[in-house]
């Protein structure tokens, strides 16, 4: 299998697919998708976190649920939250032009809510256990005409103890509905759901990436959004032959950085979608000559990137999700040689954090930033290294003149010493570098923000922002974090500002106010 056309899907899938940035499905995409649209087969699914389970099953949903019906066609379950959130919002970027509505429910978030969207008319839920089981016994939610069920995270459920409400809710299904169970790891109880709930199923196994991340050293840094360009250079600059790749959010960010570092004087080039194929090619022949040793990119422009010996990923910005963290760190600790995975994270990004580290089963160790005289001196060392195998090739009689001439008048102390400033002054500039507060400062001075709109209402973070300016005077800048949701938004702010938008945005008598405190971090 080469690409998505090979799996005949239909056009609006793939403009979607491309707009993503996906070229090739992965194991358990190619294995999964024909299964799924062109037989009659129940599926187990033994996979795990970044095999791309998600679009596995969300691509054919979409292909073959029908945009007209006014009922809900299929039901996935999910261990928790964050996953449900994720899922729901994969299948909402694979939809393309098709008008299907997916809503994920989960405790936490208002019922009553949850049930007015379902009443509108839902194609596919994704929910935990829990809350799913609660919208059935309030008959909100019916199942009569549910034609696919998908357990997401098997084993995961049976661990938090979910097994009994998802049997449950499997006996409330009709029993001509296919149904898909993903699990990674497959236990007796999970087998005993299997036997009982699927016919004619047929088993497959993907393996997922443990190897590539035993092989990583995983680290984080908790520092500001605008702390995070001066530890990105200090991180680089300690290390005696970095090489390596910069992952950012938008490709407005990798422009802005990969500037910044040429303003450095970093041998640098950016990649992202708006680049034409013979620029990306040419960029790309450069890194891997590492005529350049640095390469900042969006996940969609580094997709399908084959480049060997990285010694670094820096998660510029942290992923929105577990698989898009291992197809990151992925790039580097290949063939057997270790490598460094570093991800900066702000304090109102530390519940991501933890998601992440919980659905890869890994651990992504806190490490304190080097300091200025830590970094300058691991360049002074790098230089005397550098200058010392000079020596041992013999191949600098060209200057010999010139050296006698200066010893003739200085000492050999003096004479190499204004040889090292000429060459490396600026390099050892410390001025060069900025000062990092520390991270309990900025956890104090932050606040999340939940919003009352969200994607169904248009909202996009440049909006978001707009909206915010319309109504309260503020430095944009400040604003970050966006994450848009399809009935709500969150964003984080500094304290001061936060009570200035929250004052701005306090409700009338009697009315819930549109931007309040968000309930914990998200």
């Amino acid at each position: 299998m080469k690409n998505f056309n090979d799996l005949n899907l239909s056009d609006n899938v793939l403009q979607a697919l491309h707009k993503k940035g996906f070229e090739a499905p992965s194991p358990v995409q190619e294995l999964v998708i024909p299964l799924l649209m062109n037989t009659d087969h129940d599926i187990i699914g033994q996979a795990q976190t970044g095999t791309g389970k998600t679009a596995a099953f969300g691509i054919p949903l979409i292909e073959q649920l029908s945009e007209t019906s006014r009922y809900v066609s299929a039901l996935v379950m999910t261990p928790t939250r964050e996953l449900a959130i994720q899922v729901a919002e994969e299948i909402h970027s694979l939809k393309g032009w098709k008008k299907l509505r997916v809503l994920p429910v989960y405790g936490g978030q208002s019922i009553v809510q949850q049930q007015n969207h379902l009443k509108k008319g839902i194609h596919i839920v994704v929910g935990t256990p829990g809350r799913l089981l609660d919208l059935i016994r309030r008959k909100s939610l019916n199942l009569d005409r549910i034609t696919h069920c998908i357990l997401d995270e098997a084993d995961e459920m049976l661990n938090m103890g979910f097994l009994e409400d998802v049997e449950t809710i499997l006996r409330e299904m009709p029993e001509n509905r296919r149904m898909l169970l993903f699990s990674a790891t497959m236990p007796q109880d999970i087998r005993r759901i299997a036997d009982t709930f699927m016919k004619d199923s047929q088993t497959i196994r993907v393996r997922g990436c443990e190897t590539t991340v035993a092989q990583t050293d995983q680290i984080y840094f908790e520092v500001s959004n605008a702390d995070k360009f001066e530890a990105m250079c200090r991180i680089i600059d300690i290390e005696p032959e970095f090489y390596g790749l910069i992952f950012c959010r938008t490709k407005v960010d990798v422009d802005t950085i990969t500037g910044r570092m040429v303003d450095r004087g970093y041998d640098v080039d950016g990649l992202h979608g708006d680049l034409s194929q013979m620029q990306r090619e040419k960029i790309m022949d450069k890194f891997k000559r590492r005529h350049i040793n640095i390469l900042v990119a969006t996940d969609v422009a580094a997709r399908g990137l084959d480049v060997q010996d990285l010694t670094h990923v820096i998660n510029y910005a942290i992923p929105n999700d577990p698989e898009a963290y291992i197809h990151r760190i992925g790039r580097t600790g290949r063939a057997g040689k270790e490598g460094t995975a570093v991800t900066f994270v702000t304090p109102a990004e530390s519940q991501k954090l933890k998601f992440i580290q919980r659905k890869v089963k890994t651990k992504i160790r806190e490490d304190k930033l080097p300091k200025i005289r830590e970094v300058i001196r691991a360049k002074k060392l790098r230089i005397l290294k550098e200058v010392e195998e000079l020596i041992a090739s013999g191949s600098f009689d060209a200057y010999t003149g010139m050296a006698q001439k200066l010893l003739e008048s200085y000492s050999p102390e003096q004479a190499l010493a204004a040889l090292f400033m000429h060459a490396y002054q600026h390099e050892l500039d410390r001025s060069q570098y900025s000062e990092i507060r520390g991270g309990q400062e900025k956890i104090d001075g932050q606040t999340r923000l939940f919003i009352a709109r969200g994607r169904k209402d248009g909202m996009t973070p440049k909006k978001l922002i707009n909206f915010i300016m319309k109504n309260v005077s503020v430095n944009p800048a400040e604003i970050q974090d966006i994450s848009i949701q399809e009935d709500f938004s969150f964003m984080t702010a500094p304290f001061k500002v936060a009570e200035k938008i929250l004052r701005a945005f306090r409700g009338g008598r009697g009315k819930r106010p549109m931007v309040t405190k968000a309930k914990g971090k998200k």
